[in-house]
């Protein structure tokens, strides 16, 4: 009987390890923490800061060359994030203001892995801005066509 408790002992033991490391495979690679989190640092200064080339048609076309060479190593090419940083697309990114977004540029998280971009100059800085923003958020999952009542299905 002994050699059953330490036999279901010992498969317990192992079990919980195997899900342990599975669990630990699953977000290996994943960024950890609040990825958004450095967004609501910003102090009010930085936040009601307007981009000067809000309306200059050429900014975000050359902000994403900018992002090419500088951030898609890490963001992903479509800036929908990758294995070392979040995706720029997200609701948090996408509704941050403009001054936002050039103050995480330009101080980086650090403890995140994201550099700082202050020697960037101040006008690419703004192109990378412009081109984040002209991003847009990432498409919402479609639902299925026949998920809605017959109601909804009146209304179109």
């Amino acid at each position: 009987m002994k050699c059953a408790r330490h036999g279901l002992v010992i498969s317990l033991l192992l079990l919980g390890t195997s899900l342990s490391l599975a669990q630990n495979n699953a977000t290996a690679g994943k960024p950890k923490g609040d990825s958004y989190g450095e967004l609501a640092q910003a102090p009010e200064k930085a936040r009601v800061r307007v981009n000067p080339l809000e309306h200059d048609p050429e900014a975000p076309l050359a902000g994403r060359k900018l992002y090419g060479r500088h951030c898609a190593e890490c963001h992903g090419a479509n800036a929908e994030g990758g294995k070392k940083a979040p995706s720029l697309r997200a609701p948090e990114v996408q509704q941050a203001t403009p001054g936002t977004l050039f103050w995480v540029l330009t101080n980086g998280v650090v403890r995140h892995g994201m550099p700082v971009w202050s020697k960037l100059p101040e006008p690419q800085r703004w192109q990378i801005v412009s081109f984040l923003k002209s991003l847009g958020e990432a498409a919402p999952l479609a639902a299925p066509e026949n998920s809605g009542s017959a109601s909804s299905a009146r209304q179109h």
